[in-house]
């Protein structure tokens, strides 16, 4: 007999007091002959179970709803599985990344055989597109323009056992050497040149990874770019960056306009904040830096807050913004390698994350522009040789003692000239070590000259010059038993019959000693990311102008009060 609720669209179905009539099968015929009602029902069960052997039993709603119920759910994850192959290789179209061609050095591994992770991050000043045009104005004459320089450039250390990780600024405005490059993309070249370090970028990533790689001697295996329209999409992808300015702000160059206080920040007013120069600080690009590490430390608490990682619509959000935002190299170029990254800077405790800025002094041809400064060479030391900059379980007594005198003053290899001896019987041994060492950054006084028979190789160094002569000597692998004090000036390395060959000390020590990590972070303007109270701190000075007239930003606030806040 069948069933009306299963019956065919449009059958009525009945009450429970009705009377049930019996309906006929036209489909089951016997000799041409309909069977129908309760007779015809017995015959089909007694023919089935003859040809079975048992009685048939009927099919029961229950195992009919769970067959249903099996169907949907494949169905169900044949669909899901396809959104998330789409949503996968959606973001994996998003991504550009371009190959580094081992410009950056390569990192070695730990007794472990665990790696850290050298990653240059840098923020694009680029006018490459309409909206960043839009964004960063001064393409009214030009138009949408081509090249772009590294405004923003940062050094993310993430140790080889996920401990810890240092993040070093390097101000724009430092001078250095930018090596022989080509752009992979544009094909744009340079034989190299001595200029500002933002600079390099104009000949592509990978040009300014090997300016950055040559300047600091630390294994650089991946970079980050973004530009201005990126910042935006980022930050409206986390819903806003925390901030605080310790009193009010008015940048007329970068256009931010804060009141005293704490203000979260999207979209334009983001990206304001992380340029403004002269808002903060002296005026120039080192108060910028610090206010950058302000934004990143809160970002990066954000990224850590279960509110943002555990919403997908929030993860979604933020993972289209950043592959369409970010320009990366090919270690990176997937989905898979971006999330393993992630994962990898999510172990590191916000306490254990050190903000640095790479020391510098004024450059004495150009007082607008920086050189490396005393304790640069340290801090380089520490990342390179995978050191952390905090305690293990967080303190930040480095840190906290950043204002401490080291015992031996650290002095940057651009500012050492040393005088180069040859006392073996191989010809040229001088020059080749003088040549290694103007290669590695020392200054370009370092000569050769003539030196008598010597069975050892000694580094004889003046009153003073000790902090000096231990740069050299970790440049070339030499322990301290070769160095010497003596009654002169200056440094002077003889090349003794113990180093007949190379420019790295035979059997020197593959592990270099620790780097003082005090020195590295004195006058390095050092905080960690959980400082979640830090303001930033508004320049004193008159940096900007309001109709013509120079002005403090807190002044220009004042002056401007028809102008809305960025965050208004």
């Amino acid at each position: 007999m069948s069933d009306p609720w299963d019956g065919p669209s449009g059958q009525a179905t009945r009450s429970r007091s009705a009377r049930v009539v019996p309906a006929q099968r036209a489909s089951e015929s016997d000799g041409g002959r309909a069977q129908g009602g309760r007779a015809a029902a017995r015959a089909a069960a007694r023919s089935h179970g003859a040809r079975r052997g048992r009685r048939a039993r009927p099919v029961g709603r229950g195992k009919k709803a769970l067959k249903i119920f099996g169907i949907g759910m494949s169905t169900l994850i044949v669909v899901t599985a396809g959104a998330g192959w789409w949503f996968y290789e959606h973001l994996n179209g998003n991504i550009h990344s371009v190959s580094l061609d081992g410009k950056g050095g390569t990192e070695k591994a730990d007794a472990f055989g665990r790696t850290p992770i050298n990653i240059l991050v840098m923020g694009s000043d680029g006018r490459t597109s309409q909206e960043d045009c839009k964004l960063g104005g001064g393409c009214s004459h030009t138009g949408v323009q081509t090249g772009s320089n590294a405004d923003v450039e940062m050094v993310l250390h993430i140790s080889a056992d996920r401990s810890n990780a240092t993040v070093m600024s390097i101000p724009r405005d430092t001078m250095t050497k930018v090596p022989a490059c080509t752009d992979s993309e544009s094909h744009q070249s340079t034989n190299g040149y001595y200029g500002q370090i933002n600079s390099a970028l104009q000949y592509g990533p990978a040009c300014q990874v090997a300016t950055v790689h040559q300047l600091t001697g630390i294994p650089i295996d991946h970079f980050v770019k973004l530009d201005f329209s990126g910042v935006v999409k980022m930050s409206d992808a986390v819903g806003g960056v925390s901030v605080c300015v310790n009193d009010d702000v008015y940048d007329t160059y970068s256009h931010l306009k804060l009141s005293k206080g704490t203000h979260t920040l999207k979209g334009v007013a983001a990206l304001e904040f992380v340029r403004s120069r002269h808002g903060f600080g002296d005026g120039s690009d080192l108060g910028r830096t610090t206010t950058q590490h302000i934004f990143l430390s809160s970002l990066i608490r954000k990224f850590k807050s279960a509110g943002t990682l555990t919403d997908p619509t929030a993860v979604y959000d933020l993972a289209d913004a950043a592959t369409k935002a970010l320009t990366v190299d090919d270690g990176l170029g997937t989905v898979k390698k971006l999330i393993g990254l992630a994962s990898d800077v999510n172990k590191v405790p916000t306490k254990r994350m050190t903000f640095t800025t790479m020391q510098t002094a004024p450059d004495p041809n150009n007082k607008d522009r920086l050189v490396v400064g005393p304790g640069a060479q340290t801090l380089f030391s520490t990342i390179a040789n995978d050191q952390s900059l905090t305690t293990g379980s967080g303190g930040k007594s480095a840190a906290a003692s950043a204002t401490a005198k080291p015992t031996t003053p650290a002095v940057p290899a651009s500012q050492i000239a040393v005088t180069v001896g040859n006392g073996t019987t191989v010809t040229g041994r001088a020059s080749d070590i003088a040549t290694a060492l103007t290669d590695q950054g020392f200054g370009s006084a370092t000569v050769t000259r003539y030196a008598p028979a010597s069975a050892t190789t000694t580094l004889t160094y003046g009153a003073g010059q000790k902090g000096e002569a231990q740069t050299v000597a970790k440049a070339l692998g030499l322990s301290s038993a070769h160095l010497k004090q003596g009654t002169g000036t200056g440094l002077t390395l003889v090349i003794g019959a113990d180093w007949p060959s190379g420019t790295s000390f035979p059997g020197g020590t593959s592990a270099p000693a620790p780097a003082d990590t005090h020195a590295a972070v004195s006058n390095a303007h050092a905080s960690t990311a959980d400082e979640a109270k830090t303001c930033a701190k508004v320049s004193q000075y008159k940096t900007v102008s309001v109709n013509g007239i120079a002005m403090t930003p807190s002044q220009a606030y004042a002056a401007a009060r028809s102008q809305p806040d960025s965050d208004s």
